[in-house]
């Protein structure tokens, strides 16, 4: 078997065997350096788009979290607006729509670099993975053409329509449905969709609903088309600045040119399309939990009980030994799996 090679890092076969190292294999059996791809190993320019992103949520996310708590209206989508402008909303596309055509890893490292944004962390998750990758994966030519490249530059927002009162997990158990017109030019959307992130502003939602009652379809739904409303903000216990309504279709007017990919075959948007959602969270809690670490040892340290620095007690520090440890876990198998999929990608 050949070896892979990924950003001039080599994935070689396990010694003897013939076969890579599969899942954490790399920890419990004999291997180099070779064998797997950590942050060490990202290139000058991956680095310096790391840094981009620390730069952004500290200038231009950290000061107004109150704001966005709030749900300040128009906020959260000039913060997008800004990201946009900067290209860190475009990592994954292909040039020919605006994008940047950054490989998998690197979009990793924008969702890790931008992770601890609080809400605003949840709101650009939403609209670069889910919101736009069903369209960048599935749409065709025309679909792409029209909205990857309004997407990437943040002049649209994107959103996903999959859970329902009596769906989530078990997706294709919707109960959202759609019929063809009679002059067959639309298809006609009747249901609800429910926490549905970026509902409140965006501009373009992949939602999913059965044809005929049974053919579990994606379609591409605008603001705007008739027979499509939202309802308020939800009040939640936290990521309170992220936007969160309910999605109403009633006779929704959805014209045939924006059904996603083949009528029927919605359920491989849907898991695919998640598949590469709870990977990208995995990177941005991995930035999330890393700043967490740090509070808690500036506090520990600071902190003084008996006439000395909490920090120096025993107890102390297998916890934060412990979390450093559990961060360390997760970035190793966040960063090889990403190199994977980028491979699988080429």
């Amino acid at each position: 078997m050949q070896a892979l090679t990924i950003n001039k890092f080599q994935f070689s076969p396990l010694q003897g065997t013939g076969v890579l190292l599969k899942g954490a294999e790399w920890l419990i059996k004999e291997s180099s350096a070779n064998d797997i791809f950590i942050r060490e190993d990202f290139t000058e320019e991956q680095q310096m788009i790391f840094d981009m992103c620390r730069q952004f949520i500290k200038t231009e996310v950290f000061h107004v979290l109150d704001r966005i708590d709030k749900l300040e209206p128009g906020l959260m989508r000039s913060l997008l607006t800004k990201a946009g402008e900067q290209g860190l909303l475009s990592t994954s596309f292909p040039e020919e729509y605006g994008g940047l055509a950054k490989d998998f890893v690197t979009s990793t490292i924008v969702n890790e670099g931008l992770g601890d944004g609080f809400s605003f962390s949840v709101a650009t998750a939403a609209h670069t993975g889910i919101g736009s990758l069903p369209i960048l994966y599935f749409g065709n030519d025309a679909q792409k053409q029209k909205y990857i490249p309004k997407l990437a530059s943040g002049e649209w927002i994107g959103a996903y329509g999959l859970t329902e009162p009596n769906s989530g997990s078990d997706a294709l158990g919707a109960k959202t449905a759609a019929r063809l017109s009679d002059d067959g030019k639309y298809y006609l959307l009747n249901g609800q969709k429910i926490w549905i992130t970026n509902g409140g502003f965006a501009d373009v939602y992949t939602v999913f609903a059965k044809v005929d009652g049974d053919k579990f379809t994606a379609f591409i739904v605008e603001r705007g088309f008739e027979g499509f409303t939202q309802g308020p903000e939800e009040h939640k216990m936290g990521i309170k600045g992220s936007s969160t309504v309910q999605l109403y279709f009633q006779d929704c007017k959805v014209p045939v040119e924006n059904v996603l990919g083949e009528i029927g075959k919605g359920h491989l948007i849907a898991f695919n399309i998640l598949n590469i959602g709870r990977l990208k969270l995995c990177a941005a809690t991995s930035e999330g939990a890393k700043s967490a670490l740090n509070m808690s040892i500036e506090y520990a340290i600071t902190r003084e009980q008996f006439k000395q620095s909490i920090s120096n007690f025993g107890a102390i520090k297998e916890k934060l030994a412990n979390m450093a440890i559990r961060v360390w876990e997760y970035e190793s198998a966040l960063y090889i799996t990403a190199a994977w999929i980028n491979e699988k990608e080429k």
